[in-house]
């Protein structure tokens, strides 16, 4: 994979899918659960999520030409989800918009279906992680690349995996100050790359 293009996919789908941030609504969605369904609990989310992205990543072009939805169009769309997840990321709105998810889900009747949703999706395989993933797989030279692609998404979701095993420590090491600070950190970051996703697809419009 090209150097710019991974560095690209590591940074994007790192901050998307916030492994780190998902500590604390991973214990705040399994309140009440044992150390035994905590830990099934978060295998069936990290597998459903990464089957998603993988899934997204492959056939993502592919979908987007069934639909007649261009590169440039999607890249666009795209930029301006990802620039309002990092908007909210700065101003410190994504962990109130996940807390209403997490909210929705506990009133569930059905707790066993709490890996699908909100865990798996929308948490881990939101949109944007979605929408980065198939920008990313689109500016893939070959099929090679695309691949390497969704082993990135892949190995970033089983990071999650680690993350919930350790969700009370991690919790604890970061504090408030230091998860309020990375997060965003990150948000500018995802706000730059964005920004770049947007600015490309109207030089694309533009170039057609």
């Amino acid at each position: 994979m090209p150097t710019e293009l991974f560095a690209q996919a590591l940074v994007t789908l790192f901050v998307t899918i916030d492994p780190i941030g998902m500590a604390p609504v991973f214990l705040a969605v399994t309140r009440g659960m044992t150390s035994e369904q905590r830990r099934q609990t978060a295998i069936r989310a990290v597998i459903v999520a990464g089957a998603v992205l993988v899934v997204f990543a492959v056939v993502g072009q592919r979908l987007l030409d069934f639909f007649g939805i261009t590169m440039p169009a999607f890249r666009i769309a795209g930029g301006l989800l990802l620039f309002a997840i990092a908007f909210e990321m700065v101003f410190e709105r994504r962990e109130r918009r996940k807390a209403e998810s997490v909210e929705r889900a506990l009133t569930h009747e059905d707790v066993g279906h709490l890996a699908v949703f909100p865990l798996a999706i929308p948490l881990i395989a939101g949109p944007g992680a979605i929408s980065a993933t198939i920008l990313l797989a689109a500016r893939a030279p070959d099929a090679l690349v695309v691949g390497e692609i969704a082993l990135v998404a892949a190995v970033l979701v089983a990071s999650c995996l680690v993350v919930f095993l350790a969700a009370g420590r991690i919790e604890r090491l970061l504090g408030d100050t230091g998860r309020i600070v990375l997060t965003r950190l990150l948000g500018v970051i995802l706000a730059a790359l964005a920004v770049q996703y947007v600015a490309d697809g109207i030089l694309a419009f533009a170039r057609g």
